[in-house]
């Protein structure tokens, strides 16, 4: 007994001897680096000038020794451990205080994130802050899709090229996609094609990439929305030609260059006059008389036409640059932007005006609902579209548009057989007309029988919203389409900022540029209200948009539906068309549901899009 309780205080000894050493290392480690163990855990005590003391009172317990501040570590240092952080953590601990804002915003570790995301980026560009710029363009870069077809319905992202510095652009063709970067580096995602249980050949992800060319500016391709049609990839790029004969001296001229979209093989060259410098390349026409629209740098539209049929063909000929009546007829404008279909072309002025080329009478009646001003032997001349503010940007479709004013307000005119327009109705529009539930759009595109929109919460959260034909699953979650914008059932990558939908996929370009601030104004209080859109009812001027005779024929059909679960079914369906926000037509779709279910109907409507 008297060995065992010796052996017992032994043990009890040694196990207060390893408590104190504990102790002692714990108040050595306190006392060198300021840390402190509290209920909530192991954390750091700063002293910020700008902030204050971390806690209130400023005085320390007795025994626990003067806190370390961080301010006292060398600045290299602090930077350097922060570098390491993902980028959203950098973004969050710099919102904490002042010293940490200023750290994570010095260019020196930005520098130093840049070469972490990028190893092979070593200049930067102009900008006013480059390397900030660039490591958040490589941390936010992505290409993400959703196949229609087949059983898998959900959001997938593709390769992403390691030398890619962030995406500015990009173009689906019938077997690839291209991707332009900031730095001018043209790349081609080659496809893994499967084989569907239809028999057809779609694509499954990009699996590998190459550089297809370097210099480039810009690029387009058929314009037709049916990718099958796109067999050649035209770049607009700068090259370095030989100056004149005996001398060693070179200088940059742009040129256009053709590509086989199956191989990237270059299949043609046109080299232009050094003193033409373009910054923007459109297509439009058929094949055998391919309109290329050139956009110089001073706002001038230059054309010239093309045989795509003999480009595969070894020979070597000059084509005529010639000035575009829009530039020659209006000198005094100076043109931004430009867009097109296989039969129309859209230009935007740097004021903001906007002006129509049609090219085909049946297109011109979609879009102005007359063929009064339609002349077939004069097809260039520009037609002026009348909008109550400046346009930023749009989107052409092929008989249907949609314009975005600098108020954030979005217009829609032409063809609205499928409910394209997303005004509510079936109806088409021969003017550009308000839709009042959607602004502030951060990309919008027009598709052949569909529209997309893509918008942003307060949140900051990402939604895309649809309107038009939604068979082979262009709608996501709306087979039957609809004739107001509804939310799709995608979940939106949060720096979205681009969007193109095919026959196959839906694409989403993911690139976050902290240059491109938003250009939205706020609306002047005089034109909060707006003007009246013209009445849908024939002498109704005291009803605006022919809401009143519109919301009397919904009632009219659900008063000849013989059943509840078919009255059910059809005020779902008069949601769906009724102009309202997406947070609102969710809450109607609830509530329609908890009364069926109440009822005791038998039968399950659609269901209602996720929140």
């Amino acid at each position: 007994m008297g060995g065992r309780g010796a052996r017992r205080d032994e043990g009890r000894s040694r196990e207060g001897a390893v408590r104190m050493v504990r102790r002692s290392r714990s108040r050595k480690l306190q006392k060198l680096t300021g840390l402190c163990r509290r209920e909530e855990g192991l954390r750091v005590k700063r002293s910020c000038p700008s902030c204050g003391p971390s806690e209130p009172g400023g005085e320390e317990k007795k025994g626990r020794g003067n806190p370390v501040s961080v301010q006292l570590f060398p600045p290299e240092l602090v930077e350097h451990i922060i570098s390491f952080l993902p980028v959203r953590d950098v973004v969050a601990l710099g919102q904490t205080c002042h010293y940490f804002h200023q750290v994570c915003d010095a260019e020196s570790m930005w520098r130093r994130i840049c070469h972490r995301l990028s190893p092979r980026l070593r200049e930067q560009g102009s900008g006013v802050r480059p390397w900030k710029r660039a490591a958040i363009l490589n941390y936010t870069k992505g290409l993400y899709f959703q196949a229609f077809g087949g059983r898998r319905r959900c959001l997938s992202k593709s390769v992403a090229p390691q030398l890619a510095h962030g995406y500015r652009r990009f173009l689906p063709t019938k077997d690839h996609v291209f991707i332009l970067d900031y730095a001018g580096t043209l790349f081609f995602l080659k496809n893994a094609l499967v084989s569907s249980t239809l028999g057809q050949i779609q694509w499954k992800r990009a699996c590998r990439y190459i550089v297809l060319c370097r210099g480039a500016k810009d690029f387009a391709s058929d314009p037709r929305c049916d990718t099958v049609y796109r067999k050649y990839l035209y770049v607009l790029a700068t090259r370095e030609q030989p100056g004149v004969v005996g001398t060693t001296s070179s200088r940059a001229c742009d040129c256009v260059e053709v590509y086989l979209q199956s191989s990237g093989q270059r299949v043609f060259k046109m080299t232009f006059h050094h003193s033409m410098s373009f910054k923007q390349i459109v297509l439009v026409g058929q094949e055998t008389q391919r309109a290329l629209l050139l956009l110089t740098e001073e706002g001038k539209i230059y054309s010239l036409v093309v045989n795509e049929t003999q480009l595969d063909q070894p020979r070597s000929y000059t084509v005529q640059l010639a000035l575009r009546k829009v530039s020659r007829c209006l000198p005094h404008l100076r043109v931004a932007c430009m867009a097109s279909n296989q039969s129309s072309t859209l230009y935007i002025t740097d004021q903001g005006g906007v002006y129509f080329e049609v090219h085909t009478p049946g297109v011109y009646r979609d879009l102005f609902g007359t063929l009064q001003a339609f002349d077939p032997l004069d097809q260039q001349m520009p037609l002026a579209l009348s909008l109550p503010a400046k346009i930023l940007f749009c989107a052409l479709g092929y008989n249907h548009l949609g314009l975005v004013d600098e108020f954030g307000r979005i217009f829609m005119q032409g063809n609205n057989r499928y409910g394209q327009l997303g005004t509510g109705d079936k109806m088409d529009r021969g003017e550009p007309t308000q839709v009042h539930y959607l602004q502030r759009p951060i990309a919008l595109w027009c598709g052949l029988n569909h529209s997309l929109v893509l918008s942003q919460g307060s949140d900051f959260s990402k939604e895309l919203l649809g309107c038009g034909c939604g068979a082979g699953g262009r709608l996501p979650g709306w087979p039957k389409g609809s004739a107001s914008f509804v939310k799709l059932h995608i979940k939106v990558p949060l720096c979205a900022c681009s969007l193109c939908s095919t026959r196959e996929c839906l694409y989403m370009l993911s690139s976050h540029d902290i240059e491109h601030h938003p250009a939205y104004r706020d609306l002047p209080a005089s034109k909060a209200v707006g003007t009246p859109e013209p009445s849908l009812g024939a002498g109704a001027p005291q009803d605006p948009g022919g809401v009143a005779w519109a919301c009397e024929e919904y009632l009219s059909q659900i008063h000849n539906c013989p059943t509840l679960q078919d009255r059910m079914e059809k005020m779902k369906e008069i949601v769906g068309w009724m102009p309202l926000m997406a947070a609102q037509k969710d809450f109607f779709w609830e509530a329609l549901d908890m009364l069926q279910r109440a009822a005791g109907g038998a039968g399950q409507g659609p269901p209602p899009p996720e929140s």
